[in-house]
């Protein structure tokens, strides 16, 4: 081999870091358009990764801002990865926030950019532009579901909301609210000269490639509009019955439930207890590609694909119960209504089930038991819930323990007795830590607790005698039913959440 055609061995681009004090003169959509990121590879020397080997311009460009540098290969995705991560750490949220609280605020709607394209795109807008973003690529991180913008006397205080609980982001000044809730209205299409009126919007974005939805409520109070954002990931959602917490027998009952061809099948609890992340797991369970599913929601928070899925817009009377009545002549097989408010809607449903379709619903209740005599208290005829009544999920949400930062402790009697244990724990108990990896919380993520009632003959028969929701509730336990309670329990001898973050959801108990 001659010395013309020996070569260096090439540094596999995985082993690659990239130079993050150079990427402030390359700007990321340059880097993306032709693929190019500056690294230092295992000897610390400067290379230049490349998806693009016949595109020679651009790299000689690079060469002129950054002097001599070697080329190594890489496949396009690996490229776009490395990129997205190198530009997040270059722009991180908290540098962002202090740049954007300096300064007098103007809103430029001129600048404003397109609702699609991606944040880190975005750092030299005007400074509420940067702001609000910020804000955003902060709360996407944090891994937020929802974001206040909350006006009051003297500050305008933001808060995010993780693994359901609200944290303050930032205070700012007063005078800063109208530019910033402006800006959310322009993002999201919104009237900016309504300021007395309710205005709803949704806004979508993306952040290093992750595409986020984003719904946007709007409201006057007394010292300005308030804004509240709802971020739904697409990335994060759709999950299977399997992870949303269903142990082994739990999640026996439900598809045994979700196999029959009629009947209706309720999922239960207080609001933002993911009783729609359980029904879309449902649904993705039961879309074979041979059924014909149609949901009518309020609102749509995912689009599912093989679903055909209605909006309710009550401004043209597109309501619950009319859009049921018009599903039913698409000929349907699974129908879901997102939430049964009123007694029409109830019967509609009801008498659907029992004319060969299944159908998946929700209701505000406390328990599996409440569910049977909200029905019955909405008019529906009690010999009507008893011969379409499949099945109730009664559910709630708490915190998963960080697995990285969990202490054991051995529990008092007290501790232990209070989450219903009348034995001692065989295992030591967890307690919430702190670490970087979940925001020094102790906690990172969520997972369901649940509590299933399965409409079997007898139970049927205590609802044709209107039995109250605590008598079909005790009948049941003496059955075999876990309380929701129970089933948390259950959750803290496994190490998986704390026994204060179950008393903090289970306290109507």
């Amino acid at each position: 081999m001659t010395e013309r055609t020996r070569q260096p061995a090439a540094e596999a681009p995985e082993d690659l870091s990239p130079e993050v004090e150079l990427l402030g003169k390359i700007p990321i959509g340059y880097a993306r358009k032709h693929l190019l990121l500056p690294c230092r590879d295992g000897d610390g020397a400067l290379v230049l990764l490349s998806g693009r080997p016949s595109a020679p311009d651009p790299i000689d460009e690079i060469r002129f801002l950054i002097g001599p540098v070697r080329v190594v290969h890489g496949s396009e995705e690996t490229i776009l990865r490395k990129i997205d991560t190198a530009y997040e750490k270059v722009h991180a949220p908290e540098r962002e926030m202090v740049e954007g609280l300096s300064g007098e605020w103007t809103l430029d709607i001129e600048a404003a950019i397109e609702e699609t394209r991606d944040l880190l795109e975005s750092p030299d807008e005007a400074p509420v532009i940067k702001f609000v973003h910020s804000v955003l690529f902060r709360a996407i991180k944090e891994r937020s579901s929802d974001i206040h913008v909350e006006p009051y006397e003297k500050e305008l205080v933001i808060r995010n909301r993780v693994d359901g609980i609200l944290y303050t982001m930032v205070n700012a000044p007063r005078k800063w609210q109208a530019p910033v809730v402006s800006r959310i209205k322009v993002m999201a299409g919104l009237d900016i000269a309504e300021k007395r009126l309710p205005q709803d919007g949704r806004i979508k974005i993306r952040v290093g490639g992750n595409e986020i939805d984003i719904r946007v409520s709007i409201v006057p109070t007394a010292y300005g509009e308030r804004a509240v954002l709802r971020l739904l990931d697409r990335s994060n959602l759709l999950v299977g019955l399997e992870d949303v917490g269903l142990d082994r027998d739990d999640l026996s009952l439900v598809l045994r439930f979700l196999s029959r061809s009629s009947g209706i099948f309720l999922v239960t609890g207080p609001t933002g207890s993911g009783k729609t992340t359980t029904l879309y797991a449902a649904l993705r369970r039961l879309d074979s590609g041979t059924k014909n599913i149609i949901t009518i929601e309020d609102p749509i928070e995912y689009q599912i694909m093989g679903v055909g899925q209605i909006q309710v817009n009550p401004k043209i009377h597109l309501t619950f119960a009319s859009g049921l009545r018009s599903i039913l002549r698409q000929d349907p097989d699974i129908i879901m209504v997102g939430e049964i408010r009123d007694a029409e809607t109830a019967e509609i449903a009801i008498q659907a089930s029992l004319t060969g379709h299944l159908v998946l619903s929700t209701l505000h209740t406390n328990d599996s038991a409440s569910a049977v005599t909200r029905l019955v208290d909405m008019g529906v005829e009690p010999f009507l819930v008893a011969s379409s009544l499949s099945g109730v999920v009664a559910q709630r949400l708490v915190r998963r323990l960080c697995p990285a930062c969990r202490v054991p402790y051995t529990p008092s009697p007290a501790q232990w007795g209070m989450i219903g244990l009348t034995t001692p724990p065989e295992e030591p108990f967890y307690a919430p830590g702190g670490c970087p990896a979940c925001l020094n919380t102790g906690y990172l993520g969520r997972v369901g607790i649940f509590e299933i009632l399965p409409a079997d003959d007898r139970v049927r028969a205590l609802i044709l005698t209107r039995s109250d929701s605590d008598g079909i509730k005790s009948f049941a336990v003496s059955r075999g039913m876990r309380t929701i309670l129970s089933a948390g329990a259950e959750k803290v001898r496994s190490g998986i959440t704390s026994a204060e973050e179950v008393l903090r959801v289970t306290q109507v108990e």
